[in-house]
């Protein structure tokens, strides 16, 4: 059994209303990966980076049980650095700097070990590359899961719609899903972008919850009521890799436990956010996780009478 992870390992310089980081650890494969470790040790993650990115880093994600064997590093170069600032309301931002470097000519390889994982997440990259992957694998996985953004809507949009019909799950956000769709209502856009070729669906709503979409059943999972949130970089992808690192720990695709996973993600964001960028993802605890998980379901359960 192994989850494989495709996407960006970069730096980013984050600012919002609590505070300021001038060059940390990103990527949305390094917060897929660093989620996931926390249920599944088998975990193979395939991205591009520079010779500026620190080997105590990569050092980091094999101790996690993250194999680093797919991360190319490209000697010479600098790594992908994105730069944003925040808004007061935490769920808007603008981009200051996006420089590509490596990721202008990422071509992702797949190790030979790596052809025939038994769960795919594919990080949010350029489509085209979505497609290179699949395209390498040997056998086809118990899950293939994607992400994207607006961005490939915007000038990828071909690309964008052959390789949904290559995979089984999207984990988007609600903005995202009415733009791909052109429909306001959620229930509307889920069940048009399941007749594109993903049979199940997620929608993320950020300080707002979570929604499932499986053929005609619906669920939603609440977001945690938090005190301080100090940077939101990064919570999609934890959510995605504690949703798939759950899956992958249980081997079981099933809509019940689907559900169940939802949960595991929103709590992995849920610490996402109490640091900058991935540093909570670096220290927690197996109890922590559990403990975290339990007040979702206390959040949520109640008696009808």
């Amino acid at each position: 059994m192994s989850l494989l992870v495709v996407g960006t390992v970069a730096f980013d310089a984050i600012e919002t209303p609590f505070g300021k980081r001038d060059k940390i650890i990103g990527g949305s494969a390094t917060y897929i990966g660093l989620s996931a470790s926390y249920f599944y040790k088998k975990i193979k993650l395939v991205s591009v980076v520079g010779s500026d990115f620190p080997k105590a880093t990569i050092a980091q994600f094999n101790k996690k049980g993250i194999n680093t064997d797919g991360i190319e590093v490209i000697k010479g170069k600098k790594s992908f650095f994105w730069s944003g600032r925040y808004h007061m309301d935490m769920n808007t931002r603008d981009t200051l700097v996006t420089d590509l470097n490596v990721l202008a000519d990422f071509n992702p390889v797949l190790p030979a070990a790596s052809r025939k994982p038994d769960f795919l997440m594919l990080g949010n990259i350029e489509p085209s590359l979505q497609i290179k992957v699949i395209e390498q694998l040997k056998t086809r996985p118990q899950l293939i899961a994607m992400d994207t953004m607006n961005f490939w809507m915007d000038i990828a949009r071909p690309n964008l719609d052959k390789v949904l019909t290559m995979v089984d799950l999207l984990i988007i956000n609600d903005e995202e899903a009415r733009q791909l769709t052109g429909e306001y209502s959620l229930v509307k856009a889920a069940k048009k972008i399941m007749k594109t070729g993903p049979k199940t669906l997620v929608v993320k709503k950020g300080e707002h919850g979570a929604l499932l979409f499986q053929g005609d059943q619906v669920f939603f999972a609440p977001a945690l009521p938090l005190e301080e949130v100090f940077d939101p970089t990064g919570a999609g992808d934890t959510f995605a890799g504690g949703f798939m690192g759950y899956l992958a720990k249980t081997k079981n695709i099933s809509f019940t436990n689907m559900k169940r996973a939802i949960i595991y993600g929103s709590a992995m964001a849920s610490f996402c956010v109490e640091k900058f960028g991935p540093e909570r993802l670096l220290d927690l605890k197996p109890s922590q996780v559990a403990e975290r998980v339990k007040t979702f379901v206390q959040l949520t359960k109640f008696n009808i009478k």
